[in-house]
């Protein structure tokens, strides 16, 4: 199928340099702004994830998937702060004592931008 010249198409550089670049966003809490950092993650330093157990209740599916991202924002965040530790903004040791509404809102915006790459990439 040809592409459009308008479309947007990413290169496989672009892809590979989103797991090196630093990348700075901001979410709206509570009338205020706060800023973050993070980078993608290669499948090599995604955290290692236990399965979810045959027979769980959606109560514990839905804490276990509550987890795991949390987990992977997480590992986002300091691997951003590793490469910029001068721009650090949540460290490891802050992270579970955020208001787990803020928690919920920076991954939800993470994870959304990560949906955006994913559907360019299939498109592209």
């Amino acid at each position: 199928m040809p592409k459009s010249k308008e479309e947007n198409v990413w290169t496989i550089d672009e892809l590979v340099n989103l797991t090196d670049d630093i990348q700075e966003d901001s979410v709206s809490y509570r009338g205020k702004v706060f800023n973050f950092q993070f980078c993608e993650l290669t499948e090599g330093e995604e955290p290692k994830y236990t399965q979810v157990p045959e027979g769980a209740t959606d109560e514990e599916k839905a804490k276990i998937y509550q987890e795991i991202a949390g987990e992977r924002i997480l590992s986002m965040i300091e691997k951003a702060n590793n490469k910029n530790p001068d721009g650090e903004t949540i460290t490891k040791e802050a992270w579970p004592l955020l208001p787990s509404s803020l928690r919920m809102t920076i991954t939800t915006k993470v994870l959304s931008l990560e949906q955006y790459v994913t559907e360019n990439f299939r498109n592209g």
